[in-house]
């Protein structure tokens, strides 16, 4: 075996120690650990395609329709996707969220529910290309960011 072959087998070897242990991990995870997880994965994922934008409306980075679109896609897919990590239970953690998303849970997945609309019509208004269009409707959705923020999360 040449060194490529044992430094290959070597590395095979650990990647595969360490998606194992991941997996153990997560196994003795409870559920409500890996709904804060999975809710905060979203919100990343959420962050990373939304600064972009952000960057572009405030005139910070050059705008890129085709990107801005791309990215305004994104959110509206992943706008769905947090709702999901607020189960009962999991008000526990390491998490941002504040008890009265628990409390207040209806009004909570009201403001969701309009976050998902307005980033859904940013997608759609993003399509077009024109940043006239875009910036009022980019505007909502930040406001819809800001309602949950304001309410519900530790800063």
């Amino acid at each position: 075996m040449n060194l490529f072959q044992k430094t290959l087998a070597i590395t095979l070897a650990a990647t595969s120690i360490a998606v194992v242990s991941t997996a153990i991990a997560d196994e003795q995870k409870s559920p409500e650990e890996m709904a804060i997880e999975y809710r905060q994965g979203a919100f990343s994922m959420i962050k990373y395609h939304f600064g972009p934008m952000a960057a572009m409306v405030k005139g910070e980075k050059e705008f890129n329709a085709e990107a801005f679109a791309k990215n305004a896609e994104a959110v509206a897919a992943l706008s769905k996707f947090p709702i999901n990590g607020f189960i009962e239970g999991s008000d526990m953690g390491e998490t941002e969220a504040k008890d009265a998303i628990w409390k207040n849970m209806d009004d909570f997945k009201k403001k969701m529910e309009t976050f998902q609309v307005e980033a859904a019509s940013l997608a759609e208004v993003a399509k077009g290309g024109d940043m006239a269009a875009i910036k009022p409707q980019f505007g909502k959705v930040g406001e819809s960011c800001k309602a949950c923020h304001k309410e519900y999360k530790e800063d």
